[in-house]
């Protein structure tokens, strides 16, 4: 047994010699065989301590940047045999990240890197008054053969224009400059980057017309440019945006009427008009966008009425937003018809008629704000739906909208609306009737009214009601 141990410790032993052999052999042949090209290793470290500042030393913290000690928020790839940089991610992205200094630059050595297909930047400048930064305008070219995705995200002390030179990144699939400091016209020459899928340039400071030919954009799945100061109408040429599946141009200045030509965006599922100043009414076109999930036009003078849409051919419809509009007429009983509807937002209306009790039957309902109408007569939903809802079914603010006390318990009654007044039938008695004639029919009306048997009552009982009629005479004087 002894003898065995020891010739299968020799086996174990030299096996694990031969392991790490292999293992020493291999990474040595990695590094040697897959080295980084000594140009790209340098224009990446150079490019890195522009933004991080000139203490950090590459070389001592990463020598080896796209191997065994990998610098964070770079990404290589093989290229005849050597490493270069793909992906710099630059900004609090993820641990161990390449934090910004306050003072940075773009140095020249970041267009260097020749297969480049993403450069972003998040959270990165960050002092619009004591060290604000543009994007520079030259050299942008050289990236043009690699670059695939731009993004500068969370940086509101980057200022200026947007550089036309980024007009030439032909690859480009993913332009992204959301929540900075950018000024000025939107690029025209955004518009020759075919290639583009998303195109977000959202919460900047961006004023004028959107360019016609963003509409050539025919490739585009997501377009932004919400959070601006753009003015004027819609481009016709945004119709041929027939792939696109978002467009969010909300909290903006636009104008005009709803382009018909939005019939032709079949594939797009995000409509977003909120906070801007379009008019002229619902165009038809909107029922035919047969895709969409998710319709807000709120707080616009849009004006018109819901009657004329048919609103059950939006049967992917989660999310329909459509308050302060100035819209007028009733609620059309089709919007009951719209299975997936979850939110529902018509207050701040003119909205007029009586609720059809179809509303409470949408499946998916969770909000549905219909507060701040003219809306009337009574509400005939179930104390169970105000129950489920509470606050979320909001219809206060309908002065003549009433609930029937007897269908619906204190505690499920809809919030801010009044309970029904019952009707109450008083009858005049006829003041040439005398008590005591022998009028049976008078005085036991009279006396069925007032809540006693209604029989023929003599003596005692008779000069008492009498005298309960004489005050009931007297009380109607005084009401």
């Amino acid at each position: 047994m002894m003898k065995t141990f020891n010739i299968n410790s020799h086996v174990i032993l030299v096996l694990c010699i031969m392991s790490l052999g292999f293992w020493s052999y291999g990474e040595a042949d990695y590094n040697d065989a897959v080295p980084m090209e000594e140009g790209e290793k340098t224009a990446l470290y150079s490019a890195i301590q522009g933004f991080v500042g000139n203490w950090w030393n590459g070389s001592d913290l990463y020598p080896d940047p796209c191997g065994w000690t990998p610098v964070q928020g770079v990404s290589c790839d093989l290229f005849d045999g050597l490493w270069y940089v793909t992906a710099l991610s630059i900004g609090p992205i993820l641990d161990n990240y390449l934090d910004c200094a306050p003072i940075v630059e773009f140095r020249p050595q970041l267009f260097e890197l020749k297969h480049l297909k993403s450069l972003t930047f998040f959270s990165c400048f960050v002092s619009p008054h004591e060290h604000p930064i543009i994007i520079p305008s030259k050299n942008w070219e050289k990236l043009a053969a690699s670059l695939e995705t731009l993004e500068f995200r969370s940086n509101p002390g980057l200022i200026g224009k947007v550089p036309s030179s980024f007009g030439s990144l032909i690859r480009l699939q993913s332009l992204v400059l959301l929540e900075n400091g950018l000024t000025g016209e939107l690029p025209r020459n955004v518009g020759n980057l075919t290639k583009l899928k998303r195109l977000v340039l959202a919460a900047n400071w961006f004023y004028g017309r959107i360019p016609d030919n963003f509409g050539g954009l025919n490739e585009l799945l997501i377009l932004d440019l919400s959070r601006n100061l753009l003015s004027g109408p819609l481009p016709l040429t945004l119709g041929g945006l027939n792939s696109l599946l978002k467009l969010d141009l909300s909290n903006n200045q636009l104008v005009g009427s709803l382009p018909t030509v939005m019939c032709y965006l079949k594939n797009l599922t995000l409509l977003d008009l909120r906070n801007n100043r379009f008019s002229g009414g619902l165009t038809k076109s909107l029922q035919e966008m047969y895709s969409l999930e998710e319709m807000a036009l709120s707080n616009n003078p849009i004006g018109g009425d819901l009657q004329g849409l048919e609103w059950h051919s939006l049967q992917n419809l989660v999310v329909l937003e459509l308050s302060n509009m100035g819209l007028t007429g009733e609620i059309p009983e089709s919007i009951a018809e719209l299975k997936r509807l979850r939110f529902l937002g018509l207050r701040g209306n003119r909205l007029t008629g009586n609720l059809s009790p179809k509303l409470a039957t949408l499946p998916c309902v969770s909000a549905l704000y219909l507060d701040g109408n003219n809306l009337t007569g009574e509400l005939k939903f179930s104390g169970w739906f105000y129950g489920k809802m509470g606050r979320r079914f909001g219809a206060w603010n309908n002065p003549n909208l009433c609930y029937p006390v007897g269908l619906v318990s204190t505690g499920h009654a809809p919030y801010g609306v009044k309970p029904c007044q019952q009707e109450v039938s008083l009858v005049e008695a006829n003041t040439n009737s005398k008590l005591g004639d022998g009028n049976f029919n008078q005085n036991s009306y009279l006396m069925a009214s007032l809540g006693f048997p209604s029989y023929v009552i003599d003596g005692f009982w008779r000069f008492y009601l009498v005298q309960v009629f004489m005050m009931v005479q007297l009380l109607n004087c005084f009401l």
